[in-house]
């Protein structure tokens, strides 16, 4: 076992703001001249004893990237005594692209990237190859840990073989928050009648906490997940869709022969800030669905893809993946714009949305992941062998006491001026953060138990040397 860790946070101008930039609109920015809760998720880290390497990946507004980038090293210089820390900004992807470039490599600049999500989350995964770690655990700078097993529970399963022969090689998580409470909180209100996205994943997830710790899963979350290496260097993120990054790589695996995992025992709490900009966040989601679905109808024109029907993932996500789902979610925008205290210039752009520009986008980008996808395990098996990327991506991937004291913010701290720091950031982080009590998992029953997969606790596999089908069972070998 030798996990890493990966953060992104997000630097901007403002908490929320419109953005033309389809790909480059997040859930939530922190302003920079506020703390933000990465010094809270920094804090938890440390109060659970994760002794392993963790990478912030610094995601800013453009114009801001050197800004961005000593706001995170002051922050990270407060901790990186009591953490393995280590920052990348735009100048180590700016050495990274140029190395690739030497490489013969320069068409994955909009694949790897620190802008969007899935450009992100394969940067993580390139920073984990090119170290040679085992298992990369995603989380989001707004979370807090607090299991003291949290790494054991991320790496559990991993790298096993189910009774049945199935591998296990990516799995997720789930999300508890203020409360303990892992069910969506979205309303069934008389404008979501036609979409109930948090009804139907209640139902998928209920069945999901009662069944085996390991169960095949319908739901993916990206702030809380772990890829096993045989995973990552053969299957890259689709950086072309808007949000929904994490359950996109469930299908993904799906199509190309695996499964992901759901894992029942492992969660992390989520507190992100309020938000104030609902409407642009169901813009995205116009973007993500109808992407979503006209890449899998694209996909069944690809002779070596497995296929999916979307009634394979009911309850959740399963409707959202059906042709309907144009008509749904322009019906639901227009609905929405007469919901109480709503904006309703933004829920008529997102039905404008509906109709025109999110059809085009997917139109226009739905095959070109799966033209990335075919070089991706060519990519990283060249650049996890070269000596400077490795030196850049990891030595060079700068400590934050050094580029914060290059930048000025730090001298030589003295330890106690430093906890008081980090004790005056981790209480402006943690406002409204109060203690959650552990979830409480279902009583579980023979019918649900009937249908979970079988436990990951076989032996460990062994992955010959072969081209064959990425997730294909037959690759895989029980170690005696």
């Amino acid at each position: 076992m030798n996990p890493i860790i990966i953060i992104p946070t997000y630097i901007g101008s403002k908490r929320y703001r419109d953005s033309i930039d389809i790909l480059a609109t997040y859930d939530h920015v922190t302003p920079l001249s506020h703390q933000g809760e990465l010094p809270r998720c920094l804090q938890s880290l440390i109060d659970c004893g994760a002794q392993v390497p963790i990478y912030v990946l610094v995601v800013a507004e453009t114009g801001m990237e050197d800004q961005a980038a000593q706001k995170i090293a002051g922050i990270l210089s407060v901790f990186s005594r009591q953490l393995d820390l280590h920052m990348v900004d735009s100048r180590v992807l700016e050495r990274f692209y140029a190395r690739a470039d030497a490489l013969g490599l320069s068409n994955i600049k909009e694949g790897v990237a620190l802008a969007g999500y899935g450009a992100l989350r394969n940067l993580g995964l390139m920073i984990a190859a090119a170290a040679g770690f085992t298992e990369c655990i995603f989380i989001d700078d707004d979370e807090i840990v607090d299991d003291q097993a949290f790494i054991e529970k991320a790496t559990y399963g991993l790298g096993k073989l189910t009774k049945s022969g199935i591998p296990v090689l990516v799995k997720s998580g789930f999300f508890t928050d203020r409360k303990g409470n892992w069910r969506s909180s979205q309303k069934n209100a008389w404008y979501n009648r036609f979409w109930r996205q948090g009804e139907l994943f209640n139902r998928w997830i209920s069945k999901a906490m009662d069944c085996a710790r390991l169960s095949r899963s319908n739901g993916f979350y990206g702030g809380l997940c772990a890829i096993h290496r045989e995973a990552f260097i053969r299957l890259s993120f689709d950086p072309w869709i808007p949000r929904g990054e994490d359950l996109d790589y469930l299908l993904n695996v799906r199509m190309y022969g695996g499964d992901v995992w759901f894992d029942n025992q492992w969660s992390i709490r989520h507190l992100p800030p309020s938000s104030t900009n609902e409407a642009q966040r169901f813009r995205q989601d116009i973007y993500r669905w109808i992407y979503e679905q006209r890449k899998l109808e694209y996909a069944k024109s690809q002779i070596d893809l497995i296929q999916i029907a979307p009634h394979s993932l009911d309850p959740y996500p399963g409707p959202f993946l059906e042709h309907s789902i144009g008509r749904r979610v322009f019906i639901t925008a227009l609905l929405r714009m007469f919901g109480p205290a709503q904006d309703r210039k933004g829920y008529f752009k997102a039905a404008l949305a509906a109709q025109r520009e999110a059809k085009a986008y997917a139109e226009s980008y739905c095959y070109r992941y799966f033209e990335f996808q075919i070089g991706w395990p060519q990519i990283v098996a060249v650049l996890q062998n070269d000596p400077q990327i490795k030196l850049i991506l990891t030595g060079e991937a700068i400590l934050a006491l050094e580029l914060a004291e290059e930048a000025g913010t730090t001298g030589e701290p003295e330890v106690a001026d430093a906890a008081d720091v980090r004790d005056a950031m981790i209480a402006d982080s943690a406002e409204g953060a109060t203690e959650a009590p552990k979830p409480r998992r279902s009583t579980r029953n023979a019918a649900a138990e009937a249908e979970s997969a079988d436990s990951a606790e076989g032996a460990t596999f062994v992955i010959p040397n072969t081209n064959q089908s990425l997730f294909e069972p037959a690759q895989w070998t029980a170690d005696e």
